[in-house]
């Protein structure tokens, strides 16, 4: 068993190295998964360099890095039942700490089935952005009909946000730094398009909703004070940090409401279960060519430098199938 451990919080991802790791009896209430393909997040740049705020408790050195995944059941405890969804040989992905890795241990509740239509690099991108991405819009209030600014929407999060958006029948003011990424933003169905590199863009935005301003902005990069000129009266900024009388601020963290509210997490999860199935939610599976753990330094770096629109994900297994034809995104830039 091969893994990506943290030894030691670094300043270049580059110092990251894999290790081999022994095996061990599979807990009680886990199986054990072969890993065929991992998602990168934001989140796991700042785990390596000691810069997220779980590491001053909950994530100190030496741990295994990474959360997303995709693989196969080799195997549960307790035994699965031959009929079961979760028995061995079941395709599944899910979202749990130590993903950087060729097998992990993963609790039963930690994962779900991989549609039949999806590869397994598909899936490995999307547990920590389609719910987290759905969580927050719900919590803002989103309703169909509505107007909502999705914040740096060609990246993993804000491909997920404008097409949940899309899928509740609202509006979608997408917001990228380039033309490329916007690009991305209108393949994954934004309506109206920004370049936040713009000097005076928020007047794009009041212009696309004929000077009314949107109902709800989807902010996981922090643009306060621009965002907030462009809500409309009595609107909901979530992901923000400031407040103003004319507004409404929502902050909203997946991880932590998951430790503190399970239930509101399978709650969201049996909403999105309809959507991928109907195909409203699709991977957004960026165009990079990262095999193998050592692979995975790279693409963190090329996430750094903002080389990446949505998911960036690598592949564990050069046996993994392409199930899927994925989109076509660079024919349309």
């Amino acid at each position: 068993m091969k893994a990506l451990v943290v030894d030691k919080f670094v300043n270049n991802y580059d110092e990251l190295k894999v290790t081999e790791l022994g095996h061990h009896d599979v807990p009680y209430g886990h199986a054990l998964v072969q890993v065929k393909a991992v998602g990168l997040t934001f989140v796991d740049l700042l785990y390596a360099r000691g810069k997220h705020q779980n590491n001053r408790s909950l994530h100190t050195p030496p741990f295994t890095l990474g959360s997303e995944f995709s693989g196969v059941i080799l195997t549960t405890n307790p035994p699965a039942l031959p009929l079961s969804s979760f028995s061995p040989g079941a395709r599944v992905y899910g979202s749990y700490l130590g993903a950087f890795a060729t097998h992990i241990y993963v609790p039963l509740s930690s994962f779900s089935k991989i549609p039949s239509s999806w590869s397994f690099q598909e899936a490995a991108g999307i547990s920590s952005t389609l719910p987290v991405s759905y969580g927050a819009l719900k919590r803002a209030g989103l309703e169909k009909g509505q107007s909502v600014l999705v914040h740096a929407a060609a990246g993993g999060l804000g491909l997920m946000a404008v097409q949940v958006a899309k899928a509740l029948g609202c509006t979608v003011v997408a917001t990228a730094s380039t033309a490329s990424k916007l690009a991305v933003a209108k393949k994954f169905g934004a309506d109206y398009l920004v370049n936040y590199s713009d000097e005076g863009w928020e007047k794009r935005v009041l212009e696309a909703t004929n000077g009314e301003g949107v109902d709800v902005v989807y902010d996981p990069v922090g643009l306060v004070d621009q965002s907030l000129r462009c809500l409309s009266t009595g609107g909901a900024s979530c992901l923000l940090v400031s407040l103003e009388e004319r507004a409404v601020i929502i902050g909203y963290r997946y991880g932590e409401t998951h430790r503190r509210n399970p239930e509101e997490t399978r709650a969201i999860w049996e909403t999105l279960e309809p959507m991928i199935a109907n195909g409203d939610v699709k991977p957004t599976v960026y165009d990079g060519d990262f095999k193998g753990l050592e692979s995975i330094p790279r693409a963190m770096q090329d996430m750094a430098d903002r080389k990446v629109w949505g998911k960036a994900v690598i592949t564990l297994d050069d046996q993994v199938e392409n199930s899927r034809k994925k989109v076509d995104i660079r024919a349309n830039i």
